[in-house]
């Protein structure tokens, strides 16, 4: 297996048998994890009832964590395949923007919904769960690239749908959890 390199999915080159062959995994077990973040999100229930708005702000958590991922996925695929990455300098550079992504999101959207609903505890779980979202997602991103290349998969067509999932479903985690605490306890 070592030096084994991956059979590169290629709309340009192969058969429709072969891209279906090398997608569907990734997408059936996403598909798997992605009915699981029903689970997850339905954990928060009291919540969600408790105060409606919560709810306003949970796809924008989920999609502004998983953009940040997906430029990571991307960007280090698409290097990988070109032998130009190395794993340490993209741990310490994505670490790094995924801090001041989620500084710079989490401050931003706490704002935008204080001065909209003003509400500060629902301001704050939005801004702490931007952050926190957003922080682990680069991280994330490499983290399922990496495996999948480790492996000799296609890393561009197995990552992002794995790497998607795990990271919606971390969204949801975090956001249930921080407004939890500050909208239900306070």
């Amino acid at each position: 297996m070592a030096g084994r390199i991956p059979h590169y999915a290629d709309d340009d080159y192969e058969s429709i048998g072969t891209l279906l062959r090398l997608r569907a995994p990734a997408l059936v077990l996403g598909l798997v994890l992605g009915i699981g973040i029903s689970f997850v999100t339905s954990r928060f229930e009291e919540v969600l009832s408790h105060n409606v708005q919560v709810a306003f702000f949970l796809p924008f958590i989920v999609y502004i964590a998983d953009a940040i991922g997906t430029q990571t996925e991307t960007i280090y695929s698409r290097d990988l395949k070109t032998g130009q990455a190395k794993l340490s300098n993209y741990l310490r550079k994505e670490f790094a923007l995924g801090i001041i992504f989620g500084a710079l999101f989490g401050v931003s959207s706490g704002l935008i919904v204080l001065f909209w609903l003003k509400n500060t505890l629902l301001a704050l779980s939005v801004s702490l769960s931007s952050f926190l979202a957003i922080a682990t997602a680069p991280l994330i991103a490499l983290a399922v690239v990496h495996i999948f290349q480790s492996i000799h998969k296609d890393p561009a067509a197995s990552s992002w749908p794995i790497a998607t999932v795990i990271q919606d479903m971390l969204s949801v985690l975090i956001y249930g959890a921080v407004t939890s605490l500050f909208v239900l306890h306070r």
